[in-house]
């Protein structure tokens, strides 16, 4: 969808059959990324192999550490992780934030260990594949979360989806709220629905789609307020403290409908969370 879309583009590089399905079935990044651009990864392609130490060493550093959060860290987490079979038997609600919490570390310490095996792979063929993770769980507010989890997925639909939806809304003059809310819904259904099409994945989407328009809404209304923080170092790092807070269990909580199998088990491990 990439190449079809950026053919119009005239400083797209014309590919040869040869470098178009080399992009596409790369098997490091082949099953879950990180998602590449054409014409940055046959400029990799393309560039003489440099067989040097440097690389070598930084690919298997990356390789290793990847094998770890994925082999040792998240599966181990996943023995208590939330998931269909647990989320039915558990009944204390300490034990049920236990297992989000659980599924919320592992699910990042398994796919960005995937992805730094991916990177780890690639450099040492001489592809160097975009990063996928920085520090997602400790942003301070959801939309710098998701310019920070699965960071290529985010950029492609942004250039994709977002952007070309939203210019078309500015042209038939909306109010900008209603553009926002429509994007960004919009954006965020379709990353659910790229995970897998069921309820539980639309419900995924919407909850964040949602979140990021109340934080939109929210950075309008106290810009002039979070302008003042700047000269109260102090309590704009509480601030920061307490936002990263609210967005870790925000989207903690969005993680139970990405583990369960159906809204109504979703509800209930809801229900369970907060006692009822």
């Amino acid at each position: 969808m990439h190449i079809l879309r950026e053919r119009s583009n005239p400083r797209f590089p014309k590919l040869t059959l040869r470098e178009t399905i080399t992009y596409v079935i790369f098997f490091p990044s082949f099953t879950a990324g990180p998602i590449d651009r054409a014409d940055r990864f046959v400029k990799d392609t393309l560039a003489p192999l440099a067989e040097s130490a440097p690389d070598v060493v930084e690919g298997g550093r990356r390789i290793m550490v990847g094998a770890f959060k994925k082999f040792v860290i998240a599966d181990t987490l996943a023995i208590i992780a939330l998931n269909g079979f647990n989320a039915a038997q558990v009944v204390s609600p300490l034990w049920m934030w236990i297992l989000l919490y659980a599924f919320t570390l592992r699910i990042y310490f398994d796919f960005s260990g995937y992805t730094d095996i991916a990177v780890g792979v690639g450099r040492i063929m001489g592809i160097k594949l975009p990063e996928n993770f920085n520090a997602p769980y400790f942003k301070s507010d959801l939309t710098t979360f998701w310019n920070s989890w699965h960071i290529t997925l985010t950029q492609w639909v942004r250039s994709y989806f977002f952007n070309p939806l939203t210019r078309a809304l500015r042209s038939r003059s909306m109010a900008m709220p209603l553009i926002i809310i429509i994007g960004q819904l919009g954006t965020m259904l379709l990353i659910g629905l790229w995970h897998g099409v069921t309820w539980n994945f639309v419900a995924w989407g919407l909850w964040h789609g949602v979140g990021l328009y109340l934080h939109n809404r929210y950075l309008d209304f106290m810009k002039p307020r979070l302008a003042a923080l700047d000269e109260r170092p102090q309590l704009k790092r509480l601030t920061d403290v307490f936002g990263m807070l609210i967005t870790f269990h925000y989207v903690a909580l969005g993680w139970v409908w990405f583990a369960l199998p159906s809204v109504d088990l979703s509800l209930k491990v809801f229900g369970k969370l907060y006692g009822f």
